[in-house]
């Protein structure tokens, strides 16, 4: 019990700080998620200990009391909060126990699917179709007058449309459209002010200025949920019916709300949700589940801070934070020098996570991240888990500022940056780290296609001395195979079988393959078509290279510098001696995935310059407009992408997809990554 005890202090002290953070100060220190575990074990505690459950516990509480200079305001009725669930079992039995509150079978139930938009609850008053006062949740009783800086909200009816006699209260979420927070952060850098953390808190802190006029230059929305009959001048059956008014009377509504009959169809739409959560414009935590009949909604009732007809499921989380444990370094094929942390693992997005990047020298200095820190890391979808930045210990003693290694960390190398380039570079050509990942790229799909030979069998090749370069693959027989770990004799005969089966692939293929520096394949083919022959191509020279259409004289250096290396030339040799044609099909075309469809390409995509992915696009028969529009197919979203291309993409509904996805774009015609 007095471990229990001390437990609960401890825990209410945590939420009561967060809470602070998170209503008041708009400032959140912890992810919502770690946030909910605190709230879970509180709760756990007082279920197990119901003596030290208490009326001021803050399970028991909405919010937190207003701190600001804004007037009070006590809300006609209570702004209760929503009960949680994490999993569709919850879900279920939460449906259960309504329905049996109800004395009817589940599958009986209607359920109202909405989003649950990550925003500033609020809660409009409007007289006489007038509004008059806009006030925060608060604590759930009593908020803040925000009433001038409402009226700033471009979307928001100041005057109710068809009219409306009596006083009726409007409560919904301002946020900011993930469209409009991009614009806004590059309108801070532009500015050279201080980026916003994520768009609920720019809703929040934007909504909640002292000066009307800093809202007002907010790209705030505010979308209703729910309808409040003050005055009781209003008759409804349903939730739907409630909702479908607000939209009468000009204010947004999700569109994405939809009323389902029982509780397995409830449940499949919430999945949609998930599935579906980064093709919304705005971004959402979760979905709010609720019976849509008001009669049955009046039976269950409410709990001290929640109504029991309705729910929120939460989604998996996004952001979690966990215990930076080391940052290491990774080298790639061209021997950039990549820094990532090494965590204790986390689950972010659904997926267990225990390395995360941290992109360059510059971005770590940035987000002054330390081994030891307690950090944030996001992960949306299928995007590579990145380290946002670390979380404020107070009291805490921080190691000293991660320096970048002088020396590459696999042979010792120096690491340079080259020119103004916030990368680094490992200048060894012999380093294993970029032999083992330029084998990878030469049998990957984009160049020769040889199933069977990801990055573990390479680097067990490698270890076991059967490899040493590319041209050391077609010397592989079964019986090197057949006894190393993981494989047998047919296994090796089919590894054997795909690589000798590659010896056919065309010169644009080996081109790619090879990684020669700037040549994407859009250049590849070009140089290809032209000389058909590897041999004609290593003997043309600089001026010829350069006077190819596609191609252009740092492309031409670099492949004229790289057919002159005794190192490539040897190399060349041994691949002509091993039976691989390295010619080109007369005749042969692109296949065209992308016949008649516009793509837009914005950022930088490795491996491709802007003209390379354009060409690349109009080879498969596609166009590549420089803006959007309705008939764009898709947008590839690469790094330092343009606000306004993402912006019109997100306002038009038209797909993005990450510059990593481009290749598997170009050779299937789509795509099975998208970004938000």
């Amino acid at each position: 019990m007095s471990s229990a005890r001390d437990r609960v202090e401890a825990l209410r002290e945590q939420i009561a700080r967060h809470n602070e953070a998170y209503y008041a100060l708009d400032a959140p220190t912890i992810p919502d998620a770690d946030y909910d575990a605190l709230l879970v074990e509180l709760r756990e505690l007082e279920g197990e200990y119901p003596e030290l459950a208490t009326d001021e516990s803050v399970t028991r509480k909405v919010g937190t009391g207003s701190t600001t200079v804004f007037s009070e305001v006590t809300h006609a009725e209570p702004m209760l909060s929503l009960d949680n669930v994490f999993d569709v079992h919850e879900l279920a039995a939460w449906a259960q126990r309504a329905a049996k509150g109800l004395g009817v079978p589940a599958s009986t139930l209607e359920f109202a699917v909405e989003p649950k938009i990550d925003g500033l609850a609020l809660s409009i008053t409007y007289v006489d179709g007038a509004l008059v006062q806009g006030a925060t949740r608060g604590d759930g009783r009593v908020g803040e007058d925000v009433t001038e800086n409402v009226r700033t909200i471009k979307n928001l009816p100041q005057q109710l449309r068809n009219g409306h006699r009596g006083r009726v209260e409007v409560r919904g979420e301002v946020f900011i459209a993930k469209a409009d927070f991009l614009a806004l952060n590059e309108r801070q850098r532009e500015l050279g002010a201080k980026e916003f953390a994520n768009p609920r808190n720019a809703a929040a802190g934007s909504l909640r200025q002292k000066d009307p006029a800093v809202s007002r230059s907010r790209p705030l929305s505010f979308l209703g949920y729910q309808l409040v009959d003050l005055d009781g001048s209003l008759t409804f059956g349903s939730y739907f019916e409630t909702i479908s008014q607000l939209a009468r009377w000009g204010f947004l509504t999700a569109h994405e709300t939809v009323v389902v009959a029982g509780d397995v169809a409830m449940v499949e739409r919430s999945d949609w949700f998930e599935e579906h959560r980064h093709n919304l414009t705005y971004e959402i935590d979760g979905v709010v589940i609720k019976l849509n009949d008001l009669t049955q909604r009046a039976t269950l009732g409410f709990t001290s801070r929640a109504p029991r007809w309705a729910i929120a499921r939460k989604l998996p989380p996004e952001e979690r934070s966990t215990r930076l444990l080391a940052i290491e370094v990774s080298i790639g094929r061209t021997g950039r020098a990549t820094p990532y942390a090494v965590l204790e693992p986390v689950v972010v997005a659904g997926s267990r996570v225990s390395m995360a990047t941290l992109h360059n020298e510059d971005q770590v200095a940035e987000k002054d991240v330390r081994p030891g820190d307690l950090v944030i890391v996001r992960k949306a979808g299928d995007v590579i888990p990145e380290v946002v930045g670390a979380v404020s210990e107070p009291g805490r003693r921080r190691k000293s500022a991660w320096k970048f290694p002088a020396t590459c960390p696999e042979c010792g190398a120096p690491l340079v940056r080259v020119g103004e380039e916030s990368d680094t570079y490992c200048v060894n050509p012999s380093c294993p780290a970029q032999l083992l990942q330029q084998i990878v790229h030469f049998a990957s799909r984009g160049a020769l296609d040889i199933e069977g030979l990801g990055e573990s069998r390479v680097a067990q090749l490698l270890a076991e001395g059967l490899i040493s370069d590319v041209a050391d693959l077609f010397t592989l027989r079964v019986s090197d195979l057949s006894s190393l770990e993981g494989m047998g004799e047919l296994s090796g005969s089919s590894l054997v079988a795909a690589i000798s089966g590659a010896k056919v692939a065309s010169l644009s293929r080996v081109l790619v393959g090879l990684g020669i520096r700037h040549v994407g394949p859009v250049a590849a083919r070009e140089l290809a078509v032209t000389f058909r022959h590897y041999r004609a191509l290593a003997d043309a020279p600089l001026e010829v290279l350069e006077g190819i259409d596609g191609v252009g004289p740092v492309i031409a250096a670099s492949v004229y510098e790289y057919c002159r290396e005794p190192e490539n030339q040897e190399r060349m040799a041994r691949l002509f001696s091993l039976g691989l044609t390295l010619v080109e099909p007369v005749g042969a075309i692109l296949e065209q995935t992308l016949a008649g469809r516009a793509v837009v390409v914005t950022g930088a995509v490795e491996g491709y310059s802007r003209d390379d992915a354009e060409e690349a696009i109009k080879a498969r028969g596609g166009t590549s407009p420089g803006s959007v529009s309705k008939k764009t197919y898709c947008v590839v979203v690469g790094d330092a992408p343009g606000a306004s291309k993402l912006t019109k993409a997100t306002e038009l509904g038209v797909a993005m997809i990450p510059a990593t996805g481009f290749d598997e774009l170009l050779r299937t015609g789509a795509w099975t990554t998208t970004l938000t």
